[in-house]
Parts: C-alpha cells; sequence; structure tokens
C-alpha cells in the first residue's frame, strides 16, 4: 500500500471536496471497503436522521450504541414492539444501509451475583433484538481486571460470560463480539481470551486506537496473533494534547491506522470499518454534520488496494 504524505493527504482531501462519497471511493480503489459509522457519534439524532444521513454519506452500514440519550436499545422506541422493529429494519433497507452492530453496555467480568446477571441478561436482549433486526453483530465488553479480584478468576469469568453468550445465540445469525475495551487491551491477553473462548457465535472487534494508545503494541504485531478472531474494526484518530487525547478526524492524529489497514487488506478482511467518533462522552468534539461526511474520504487513501 503506498504511502500518502500529510501535504498529499490535504491536497487529496481538498481535490475530493466536490466529489460524491462515491467518486471518491471509485478514484481510490476498484473494491469500495464497507464502512459505517457508529451513533456514538450523533447522540442528538433521531434514527430517522441516522439512517438518511448513513445513505447521504455514502455508509454502507451503522452500529447502533444508543438512539438519543437512550442507550439500552430494547427500550427505544423504534424497537420496543415487533411492528416497529418492522417499520425500522424497513426504513434502513429502504436507503440501502444495513445495521451492522448493536453496542451493548453488558460487562463480563463481573463476578457471580445480581450485577453480573443483569449484564448477561442485557447481553441476551440484544441478541434477541439483533435477530429480529437482521443484524450481525452485538457488542460486548471485556473491561476491567478489578484489583480486589483475582486476576486468573477475572480471565475465566470473561471466557465462560462469551461462551454461554455465543451459545445463546447459536442458530440466530448472530455473532457476539468481545471488543478490545477497557483494561483487556494487550494482544497476548486478547488471544488467550479469544482462544479459550472458541466458539462460532464468539468474535472480536479490533478497536486499533483503543489497543495501540494504551500497549502502543504494532497493529503488525496485534493482526498477526488476533486477525483470526477479527470480525469488525473501530476507527479512530487522536492527538496527545498533555496528559489526555483528543480526536481529530482520521488521518490528522498519530493512530497507527495505516499499518493496521495494511494488515486487515493482506488478511483479507471483508468486515466494515466503522467510524466510531466519540461524541457522546465527549460533547466539545466538532458535530457529526461535520466529520461524518469527511470519513469515507479521510479513510480512502488507507484503503487503497
Amino acid at each position: 500500500m503506498n504511502k500518502v504524505s500529510r501535504r498529499q493527504f490535504v491536497g487529496i482531501a481538498a481535490g475530493l471536496a466536490g466529489l460524491s462519497v462515491t467518486d471518491a471511493m471509485a478514484y481510490f480503489g476498484k473494491k469500495s471497503p464497507k464502512l459505517a459509522f457508529s451513533t456514538l457519534g450523533a447522540p442528538k439524532w433521531s434514527y430517522d436522521q441516522i439512517i438518511e444521513s448513513a445513505h447521504k454519506f455514502g455508509y454502507q452500514g451503522i452500529e447502533i450504541r444508543g438512539i438519543l440519550d437512550q442507550m439500552d436499545l430494547p427500550l427505544c422506541p423504534e424497537f420496543s414492539s415487533p411492528e416497529a422493529i418492522r417499520q425500522s429494519l424497513s426504513k434502513a433497507k429502504k436507503h440501502g444501509v444495513k445495521i451492522v452492530g448493536l453496542g451493548a453496555s453488558a460487562r463480563l467480568h463481573d463476578p457471580e451475583g445480581p450485577t453480573r446477571a443483569k449484564n448477561l441478561d442485557e447481553a441476551r436482549r440484544f441478541i434477541d433484538l439483533a435477530q429480529n433486526l437482521e443484524c450481525p453483530y452485538v457488542r460486548v465488553f471485556p473491561n476491567n481486571l478489578p484489583k480486589n479480584q483475582d486476576r486468573e478468576e477475572t480471565i475465566k469469568l470473561i471466557v465462560s460470560g462469551l461462551k454461554e453468550l455465543g451459545e445463546y445465540a447459536r442458530g440466530k445469525k448472530v455473532m457476539v463480539l468481545l471488543e478490545s475495551h477497557g483494561e483487556v487491551v494487550g494482544k497476548d491477553l486478547l488471544h488467550r481470551i479469544m482462544k479459550e473462548s472458541e466458539h462460532p457465535n464468539v468474535g472480536l472487534i479490533w478497536d486499533i486506537f483503543n489497543m495501540w494508545s494504551v500497549t502502543k503494541e504494532s497493529p503488525t504485531e496485534v493482526y498477526s496473533l488476533l486477525g483470526k478472531y477479527i470480525r469488525h474494526v473501530h476507527i479512530k484518530d487522536a492527538v496527545r494534547e498533555g496528559d489526555k487525547w483528543r480526536y481529530v478526524q482520521v488521518g490528522q492524529g498519530v493512530a497507527p491506522l495505516k499499518e493496521a489497514m495494511a494488515c486487515l487488506i493482506k488478511g483479507g478482511y471483508k468486515g466494515y470499518y466503522a467510524f466510531e467518533w466519540e461524541k457522546k462522552w465527549h460533547p466539545t468534539i466538532p458535530e457529526p454534520e461535520e466529520v461524518f461526511p469527511e470519513f469515507p474520504h479521510a479513510i480512502a487513501p488507507m484503503l487503497k488496494v
């Protein structure tokens, strides 16, 4: 894959400003990648606005993390009844947009008890909703390695939770995906968890920035170990300001995204590249109306094959 300098990137972006996203994808390669965005980036958008914007900006899919202020998706009016689900799915199909993932908040590291039961129940409700929405993936968290809990026991809890949820998803055309997140971002730890929880309905979301910003492990090393488990990819970029990260448009930060994209392309990855703009958690970053139209152009040079 050819490297693109910052000056070249700016020139390309300027030259593409007047082009449609379809034209931009055609410019960069014969095979257009499948792009999605997470609704985490548009916390003030209605479901209709989400679907219409995805179509307008050239995305093939959406990953639903929340709609407006509701993060428990089965409680959203759009998904609260069989008829509402049917209408919502119909709207997405009408606009040529695939609901590719549902983001649950379920955590798998908690010990046996009411909290763990509640988290597993949430994941099961999301799996049921995903089945009805013809959505292939439900995201869950590892998430922490509590200091007051034996590390080995925590790993076993995460593994057992994944296997239990994978078995629940069997026959539903849904996969449960563990996102590299929180304190579970090292490649060796994730490899152990994925290997011990191997199941046809269990996979991994590679959040490239989440991992690299903590471990500084190269994408090449990560992919060589975890590539067989990766079913979905989260894309974001950032720059360091003092002791914090500030999110910026893809290609304008320091995340090793070009290297990661090269690994995915070489490895034959066929899934979605999902733009995860964390506006919900960082309300001062730019609005989705500004960044969502730019993402397909920004990532295109990295996906040229």
